[in-house]
């Protein structure tokens, strides 16, 4: 094989949406190891700067919009704009997109949950990833060599007092992706099953909580670091015989 059989990501252009902290960062970090092209957004135009002066420290390829999400009546609207105003940068035709974009974790008890608590949590966790796929699917070359990965967690499978309603969409975005994969093939669209991961999303209340209680209920005994999950979506981004799988890097969480 010739020596860049394996360089795949060498000159792509990838879109992480939510890239300037924890997961994401990692994965456009990763990524621009790689050889790749990336551009980041988030609603913060903050953290972007920050994160690109901190990428640039190492690579050049790397720029960053700051677009919200957040808000159904314009989440459509914004997502054309990032879409159009990353493809026709100097980075070119996007080829890859990875949502990994969040907000705080809605953990509640079923009895105080709430139709509008659901309707909160749902927009970025349920939402948005459809009009992603909606956006890409007009932007993404007809290829195997494209892709979508989203971001679920082990929750889907392995549900934890208090998880209902995350565990609900970590299931659907599970499902979602399958149904995507025949929908826009021959793009591929995957998800990453995340386990319990060291990001800015914990509160540190919980977070201290959750360190004793991995010690006992992961492989691993601790939280996963963003580095390491990176690497698989890396790797769906790469593999194309890989589409509608959900790769797990959890620590062992689902056997314990």
């Amino acid at each position: 094989m010739a020596p860049s059989t394996y360089l795949k990501l060498q000159n792509k252009h990838i879109l992480i949406i939510g890239g300037s902290s924890g997961i994401g960062y990692a994965v456009a970090d990763g990524s621009l190891a790689s050889k790749a092209k990336v551009t980041i957004s988030s609603s913060s135009q903050t953290k972007i700067d920050a994160a690109i002066t901190n990428l640039k420290s190492h690579y050049s390829s790397i720029q960053g919009f700051a677009f919200d999400l957040s808000d159904p009546s314009t989440l459509e609207t914004n997502l054309e704009s990032l879409f159009k105003t990353a493809s026709q940068s100097t980075h070119g035709q996007i080829n890859h997109v990875v949502f990994t974009a969040a907000d705080s974790l809605t953990i509640t008890d079923l009895n105080t949950l709430t139709p509008s608590i659901i309707h909160q949590a749902s927009q970025m966790r349920f939402i948005a990833p459809l009009i992603v796929a909606k956006v890409a699917a007009h932007y993404l070359p007809k290829t195997t060599a494209s892709s979508i990965v989203f971001t679920t967690g082990c929750v889907a499978e392995k549900p934890t007092a208090g998880w209902s309603l995350i565990s609900f969409f970590a299931g659907g975005l599970s499902s979602l992706v399958k149904g995507l994969a025949v929908d826009l093939a021959p793009v591929r669209v995957n998800a990453v099953r995340a386990g319990y991961v060291d990001t800015p999303l914990w509160p540190e209340d919980q977070k201290k909580f959750m360190k004793d209680v991995l010690k006992e209920k992961s492989l691993i005994g601790k939280f996963g670091r963003v580095e390491d999950v990176a690497e698989a979506y890396l790797w769906l981004l790469k593999d194309e015989n890989v589409t509608g799988s959900a790769a797990g890097s959890d620590g062992g969480v689902l056997l314990v």
